[in-house]
């Protein structure tokens, strides 16, 4: 057949069906891949492939630039008309590439799986890796699965009866902006768990965060002020002082006119 070269390899760049186009974008973001027209789901699989490489090993995908295109402006922006011709990469080492998986079903399908299918033993795994598909999403704009995902992490955890501890609860103050839903759920857990009084959590179980994520703390609070239902504290500068004396504990305490209380 002779040599093959690089002007004669077409059926990577240019599918048969389909004269080459721009990418498009969906008309809505409450639309679904699996809702699209035979011709429109064609067309978004024709046309040149991107590499994808997710994580610190590098893990990589080839994926259909229209496709790609078509759910995010994150896409349209790194592998566009314009942009493709500098470059047909994406790189996303700080990605995880589990989240990843999860969100290349999602651009194919439309979907990704319902924790509740799975057995006791993997919703907790699965409700992970939903929270850091969220973070995915919110870093490359894809609101439509950060809902889902989010809606997936809460039945995991709910479903495994197990809550995010600081560990988890951290990278997600550190990689969304304030008045982020996420934030918002794991404060209330964490204000919760705290509130809980059949719970060995209490504020100190969430250093790790506080010290570094001040946000967070104010968030706690706010939470457990929310959910105390307006109920007021005893007032403090009222009642038995001894409370706020030093001394051993069961040793009498002494009143301010000498006489022991």
């Amino acid at each position: 057949m002779g040599d093959l070269g690089p002007d004669s390899l077409h059926v990577y760049y240019c599918d048969f069906a389909y004269s080459p186009r721009g990418p498009f974008r969906m008309a809505t973001s409450a639309s679904s891949i699996a809702d699209a027209s035979a011709k429109t789901f064609a067309e978004l699989l024709s046309g040149p492939l991107v590499d994808v490489y997710v994580g610190e090993a590098k893990r990589h995908w080839a994926l259909h630039r229209n496709l790609l295109c078509h759910h995010s402006s994150f896409f349209q922006q790194h592998v566009g008309d314009e942009a493709l011709k500098r470059s047909a990469k994406i790189d996303l080492l700080d990605s995880d590439p589990t989240a990843f998986e999860l969100l290349v079903k999602w651009l194919y399908q439309g979907r990704i799986d319902d924790v509740s299918a799975m057995p006791d033993n993997k919703k907790w795994d699965y409700a992970h890796a939903c929270q850091k598909l969220y973070v995915l999403c919110d870093q490359i704009n894809l609101p439509q699965l950060k809902n889902f995902a989010i809606d997936q992490f809460r039945k995991g955890c709910n479903e495994a009866g197990l809550v995010p501890g600081p560990e988890e609860m951290k990278p997600i103050y550190q990689t969304t902006l304030p008045g982020s839903p996420f934030r918002k759920l794991v404060s209330k857990i964490a204000a919760r768990q705290i509130m809980d009084p059949e719970s060995t959590n209490d504020a100190g179980t969430y250093r790790l965060c506080f010290e570094g994520a001040p946000d967070f703390a104010i968030d706690v609070i706010n939470a457990i002020r929310q959910g105390a239902g307006g109920k007021l504290f005893e007032d403090p500068t009222e009642g038995a002082a001894c409370a706020y004396h030093e001394h051993e504990n069961g040793a009498s305490c002494p009143s301010m006119n000498g006489n022991g209380k």
